[in-house]
């Protein structure tokens, strides 16, 4: 176990930071989850988390399996003392509130490094703890939706549709994996420095952090992208989805030069594979009303079949379910059973 002998404080709640140290926890940390006794972990309420397994929410099995829980009222004197000796002897302490909060509760950064200058102290909050934005209330779709990102999830079928909802937390986990590097990272300082760090992720932060390859437009060019002359985002032939014959969909995912050749030419219809070696945008609109009206004229099971043994990056689109029964899934051991229900290990 690669964090044995390492312990957590875990201040936080949700998602964002429970992921990052059910991180540590699957790989062996000692993660102590402190709880408000007044307001305990969100996602123990079956009416906001209503899923369940084993008599508790999916959520909190997939975000705090195998942590130690104590609850501690941090605006007493007792519950301050409690976490004041558990921070002298903590390798990690991660939190998530609002940005101040900490401070008026007297576990800022700098008392907390006077407890334990060894402490590596992580912040995960939706802003960062510096700047204009620092106070606004934020949860993932709102700070999605600051980095840019959000306005770029639209229908590449329908130009007029709008920014629609991203389907899994993004800046929440993409926070989550900031922090675990960011406090990885620290842990190997320490061990030649001796001393602790403090570490402020932001939630906003990490989705900006992930855009390097949309960014071309803006810096580039000084002006936003158009999603329609974009190759990742609906203006690319081979990056894009189709409906097939009986109302399901497929993804084509790659556009080298190689799958182009091996999908037009597989199809009969060679003429396209110059204009899809070029530029998105116009030049690849022929082509995509053509792979739109040829998907729809088979089912999707017919489409595996016809991808069969052809060099070509392409996937059918799965429902959560049937991604998350998939052999390949199982095999690499990303859901796990245990002796009483099936849980998901969703972080590998």
């Amino acid at each position: 176990m690669k964090l044995e002998g390492i312990t957590v404080i875990d201040l936080s709640l949700f998602l964002p930071g429970p992921a990052a140290t059910q991180m540590m926890a699957d790989h062996g940390a000692r993660v102590i989850k402190v709880e408000n006794p007044r307001a305990p972990e969100p996602t123990r309420s079956a009416t906001a988390f209503p899923w369940q397994q084993g008599g508790e929410t999916v959520m909190l099995r997939n975000t705090q399996r195998g942590k130690e829980s104590i609850a501690l009222d941090l605006k007493t004197e007792e519950g301050k003392a409690a976490l004041r000796e558990l921070i002298k002897s903590a390798d990690v302490m991660v939190e998530a509130f609002r940005p101040g909060v900490m401070a008026r509760l007297g576990f800022d950064q700098e008392t907390v490094r006077e407890l334990n200058p060894k402490l590596v102290y992580c912040s995960i909050s939706a802003f960062g703890q510096t700047g204009p934005w620092r106070d606004r209330p934020a949860h993932d779709t709102a700070t999605v939706a600051a980095s840019g990102v959000l306005s770029l999830s639209c229908s590449p079928a329908d130009p007029n549709s709008g920014p629609a909802i991203i389907g899994v937390a993004m800046s929440d986990m993409l926070s989550s994996y900031l922090a675990l590097s960011g406090v990885l990272m620290a842990l190997l300082r320490r061990a030649t420095t001796g001393l602790g760090d403090y570490i402020d992720i932001s939630m906003h932060e990490s989705v900006l952090a992930a855009s390097p390859n949309i960014l071309g437009p803006v810096f580039g060019g000084d002006e936003a992208p158009d999603r329609f002359n974009e190759r990742s985002h609906g203006g690319g032939a081979m990056l894009n989805v189709y409906r097939t014959a009986d109302g399901r969909f497929l993804a084509l995912g790659g556009g080298e030069h190689k799958f182009v050749e091996a999908l037009f030419e597989g199809l009969e219809h060679p003429e396209f594979i110059e204009p899809v070696c070029g530029p998105a945008g116009p030049g690849h609109r022929e082509a995509i009303a053509f792979l739109r009206a040829t998907f729809a004229t088979r089912t999707l099971a017919e489409w595996e079949a016809w991808f069969f043994g052809r060099d070509i990056c392409w996937s059918p689109v799965l429902d959560l379910k049937e991604a998350w029964q998939q052999d390949h899934v199982i095999e690499r051991h990303m859901r796990v059973t245990d002796e009483e229900v099936t849980t998901i290990s969703v972080f590998p």
